[in-house]
């Protein structure tokens, strides 16, 4: 016995050496003596008898190995952007070691030398990984390993990880579980007690690995700007609440925040969240962050962005351009690896810093790639541009019918382009900046009073679909179109004229209407004087059709004119909802502005194209 003594005590000094003088308890958890603090206790009161023999251990395993290893068949790690090939893991060697325990099929404390050791308590669930491996970080790949644009170079051209100790270590060429993790030092990271070979707060453990400022000639890497972005450098205190990687702040937890090495929810790339939904855990307005951040997941509980919960997911591997697989999740129009929070609003049409480095399509084309967009049009067209397979979502209310209107009404390229007889000015700047009388020189806050953004040349989508309590117009709210208590995630309050039929009595007049930023015309207000309208500074009748209670949706269209028409000349944003209007007579519903005249039936009223409109 004293020779064993002798041989356990030699192990447990290997173990102390490998991180110099550990002054604390090395073995931790992994000590299953009857007096540790483990939650697994047996009766063997020497710690390394559950897992070595001195003598007739396994034989040929070199470390004298005494578990008895399982003899699973693991389904390992897989997904759409993964480009290795997962293997078993060879029998005896470093991971299987682990897996002994870790896979839960074999006891622990069934050991060759000493048969069954008699066993107290359980290991924690999160240490139990079973044989379904798809959710935890790949190792004992098929080598040799495969280069790839987020890898540090030298991990594959020379078998060296980025960690100056050499603690964070390809094991014979390939991942093991002991590339990351030390069996014998339970504190090598003395926050996270997970057996880390180093400290990972700061992601420094990945980062070994994983590089995300190496440019490879023709790809793409994902990782790109995340050493500035937000979730690396964020100061916020995190209560852990639910759990997002132990440490205290984001920045600490790092890749840890989205990330879990093991039993992670969403298999595909290991995220906390499935489907690429993690950001709810910090993004919900919960008490886990602080100073707290703005609820986001609110905004999408109002009229929002139909946030994915069913089979039509997001999926990192899918074609910039959605066609028939329009979904909405954050990691649509976000790069949780490069966003940043936005602390000022520069001029349209440039991105925002919250969707730094995410794809988007070109408005010239409506197909080509734009990585990383440059616009914001340029993402929102992923999904409302050329894309196949578009529908018209109850939810988000009533949709006029364009007189003029191209085949595909919700491809908003052609409403927007040069060719357009006339539209807002987002993937263009306007030919006249302030040829409007109304158009203000600085946009309307969402008090209806004090002064935002300068106008410029060009507007950004969010402009107008934006959060009805969003930051950048006056409110505490996120920013952007993720959600709003308006119809068609607008910014404020817009009405749609409605009618029982083409032509007859409009069903929603709003006579003598509230002209601030609460009456019906405040989405316009915000960047044309309703003052000046009212005054039929730009059209001699917008007096009368605005007192008599019409909104503007009954004449003009919102976005611009998407195709050609001969009978309307479409200047002004001049269309007409045939929802609402209906020909005068055989004629068919016209409008030019050379003549000042339109022809249609609105309300029961007759416009006989005479030349009676009067525009300035």
């Amino acid at each position: 016995m004293s020779k064993l003594l002798w041989a356990c005590g030699l192990l447990l000094l290997g173990a102390g050496t490998l991180l110099g003088q550990v002054q604390q308890d090395v073995l931790g958890s992994h000590d299953l003596s009857p007096s540790s603090s483990s939650p697994v206790h047996g009766v063997a009161s020497q710690a390394c008898l559950y897992c070595h023999a001195p003598h007739s251990g396994m034989g040929g395993i070199t470390p004298l190995w005494d578990q008895q290893l399982s003899s699973a068949i693991y389904t390992t790690y897989d997904s759409t952007t993964y480009v290795e090939k997962g293997g078993q893991p060879l029998l005896g060697a470093d991971s299987s070691l682990c897996l002994s325990c870790h896979d839960g099929t074999v006891a622990v404390g069934q050991t060759i030398a000493y048969k069954r050791i008699p066993i107290t308590g359980s290991m924690k669930t999160n240490d139990v990984f079973g044989t379904a491996l798809q959710s935890s970080h790949p190792f004992s790949l098929v080598l040799p390993l495969k280069d790839s644009p987020d890898l540090l170079a030298s991990l594959v051209a020379q078998g060296k990880t980025g960690d100056p100790t050499g603690r964070v270590k390809l094991v014979k060429g390939n991942i093991e579980c002991t590339s990351c993790h030390n069996p014998h030092v339970q504190a090598g990271d003395p926050i996270n007690l997970n057996f880390l070979t180093v400290d990972s707060s700061s992601s420094q453990m990945c980062l070994d690995c994983h590089d995300p400022n190496r440019v490879m000639t023709g790809q793409t890497n994902h990782l790109t700007g995340w050493t500035s972005g937000i979730h690396a450098t964020a100061t916020n205190k995190t209560t852990n609440q639910p759990y997002v990687g132990g440490y205290g702040t984001v920045a600490q937890n790092g890749c840890n925040t989205c990330h879990m090495p093991h039993n992670a929810s969403g298999a595909a790339r290991l995220l906390r969240g499935p489907n690429e939904q993690d950001c709810i855990a910090c993004h919900n307005g919960g008490t886990s962050l602080s100073p707290a951040i703005p609820n986001v997941f609110a905004e999408f509980a109002k009229i929002g962005h139909p946030f994915t919960t069913g089979n039509n997911t997001h999926d990192a591997a899918e074609t910039v351009l959605l066609n028939q697989n329009r979904h909405s999740t954050c990691a649509d129009c976000h790069n949780g690896h490069a966003a940043n929070r936005v602390a000022t609003f520069p001029p349209a049409p440039v991105i925002r810093v919250s969707q730094t480095n995410v794809a988007g399509i070109s408005a010239t084309d409506g197909v080509t790639v734009v990585y990383p967009a440059i616009n914001q049009y340029e993402s929102c067209l992923r999904c409302h541009g050329t894309s196949t397979g578009k529908v018209s979502n109850p939810v988000f209310g009533y949709l006029p019918l364009w007189a003029v209107s191209a085949p595909d009404p919700s491809n908003v390229i052609p409403q927007f382009s040069l060719n357009a007889s006339s539209s807002h000015p987002v993937t263009h700047p306007r030919s006249s900046p302030f040829s409007q009388p109304s158009l203000r020189q600085f946009m309307v806050n969402i008090d209806g009073v004090s002064q935002g953004r300068a106008m410029g040349t060009q507007i950004l989508c969010s402009d107008c679909h934006n959060s009805d309590d969003n930051r950048e117009f006056g409110g505490a709210g996120a920013n952007g179109s993720h959600g709003s208590k308006y119809t068609h995630i607008l910014e404020r309050r817009y009405e749609f004229s409605q009618a029982s039929a083409p032509g007859q009595l409009i069903t929603n007049l709003f006579p003598n209407p509230d002209l601030t930023v609460n009456g019906p015309y405040g989405m316009c207000g915000k960047c044309h004087d309703l003052s000046l309208i009212m005054t039929n500074s730009s059209f001699s009748e917008h007096s009368r059709h605005i007192n008599d209670g019409f909104s503007c949706s009954t004449c003009h269209t919102g976005h611009g004119l998407g195709a050609s028409n001969p009978y309307i000349s479409g200047e002004r944003l001049v269309n007409f909802d045939i929802n609402v209007v209906a020909p005068n007579g055989a004629n068919p519903i016209s409008y030019s502005r050379a003549t000042n005249s339109c022809g249609l039936t609105c309300h029961g009223h007759s416009h006989q194209g005479t030349g009676s409109l009067r525009h300035r």
